[in-house]
């Protein structure tokens, strides 16, 4: 038993005292370490403001971690659809950064890391405003199954929120808490929005490495180095990537997607060939770099927010923006190499 002083006072604490103490002490750390969830007030004064004064790390969410999103985005390391939320892609980003800038490669938002992050001075949240042309669409439902999606004359964006969310690279729900009572098919409407516009043109493009156990398709330059890094979902157990070196032979803009059954394990007996129009909801997205191993390229997708985190039907498959910006980068002839 011991006497502990509590002002002029001593108050007794049993041994049975302090280890009930001592386990509540560890329980409340152990329920900090894993939650860690930061406030999720997303305005432009929280996101723009914030000076983190802990490092972040997985499962957190809030101003900090959409201010690291963005500026990563910024540095073209790429964590994927943004929304506000350190997920797996955002560490890969974080350690891709990391590597860049010759930092300790761990994965976390630490001091030297956002010091290096913060050289991007420029706000993370914008204002803009809706053009009529960004409302005008046309906009109409997705139906399921490719039969169905054969029948269109376009795979285009089903909403104007669903645009949006593609041209600044956030998740429709990310807008819509960034912007309550908003009206995204409304021409005059006002919205803040994440600055996205890389602050530097991109340095020339020598090689593509697409890392299957990182879910990465990476630009190098002529020294070798890391020059841009996306997320990418890179193959499956019935269709893995091709590993080896291949050449890109060329890309193609708006591709229209020819869905051939006997190639994909998982089709309905049922199924028929068929031809999707283009549009940004075509399965290969808005954009395809041909490689030089048949039916095989890196492309965009429908689904942002599965990128990364899904398996692919062999292919190389990243968020639509994504792919615009690799396809941009490349030549043909370029070497792309598939790793493990």
């Amino acid at each position: 038993m011991l006497d502990l002083p509590m002002g002029d006072r001593f108050v007794k604490i049993t041994n049975r005292t302090i280890w009930l103490l001592a386990s509540a002490m560890v329980s409340v750390h152990a329920a900090a370490a894993v939650s860690h969830v930061l406030p999720e007030v997303l305005t432009p004064e929280s996101v723009n403001g914030i000076e983190p004064s802990t490092p972040l790390r997985a499962g957190d969410k809030g101003p900090a971690v959409l201010r690291a999103q963005i500026l990563l985005d910024r540095a073209r390391f790429s964590p994927g659809e943004i929304d506000s939320t350190y997920g797996s892609n955002l560490h890969r980003a974080i350690a891709g950064f990391q590597a860049s800038q010759g930092l300790e490669v761990n994965g976390t938002l630490d001091a030297p890391t956002w010091a290096a992050l913060d050289s991007d001075s420029a706000p993370a949240l914008i204002g803009v405003t809706l053009s009529a042309e960004d409302v005008a669409g046309p906009f109409q439902p997705l139906p399921s199954g490719m039969p169905a999606q054969a029948k269109l004359d376009a795979l285009g964006y089903v909403s104007s929120l669903e645009a949006l969310g593609e041209r600044f690279h956030a998740s429709p729900a990310l807008l819509s808490q960034l912007n309550p009572g908003r009206d995204f098919g409304r021409a005059g409407e006002q919205l803040v929005v994440p600055d996205v516009q890389a602050s530097t043109p991109m340095p020339v493009v020598a090689k593509v490495v697409v890392d299957k156990s990182e879910s990465t398709v990476s630009l190098l330059d002529e020294a070798g180095k890391v020059v841009a890094q996306y997320p990418a979902s890179t193959g499956s157990e019935h269709d893995p990537l091709p590993l080896g070196d291949w050449k890109i032979k060329g890309v193609g803009k708006h591709p229209v997607f020819h869905y051939n059954p006997k190639l994909f394990w998982d089709a309905r007996a049922k199924d028929a060939k068929a031809t999707l129009a283009a549009g940004p909801n075509n399965p290969v997205g808005v954009v395809w770099v041909d490689l030089s191993k048949d039916h095989y390229g890196i492309h965009g997708t429908p689904e942002p927010s599965k990128i990364g985190k899904t398996q692919s039907h062999g292919c190389i498959r990243m968020t639509n923006w994504s792919a615009q910006e690799v396809s941009e980068a490349v030549k043909p002839g370029m070497i792309a190499t598939l790793q493990e």
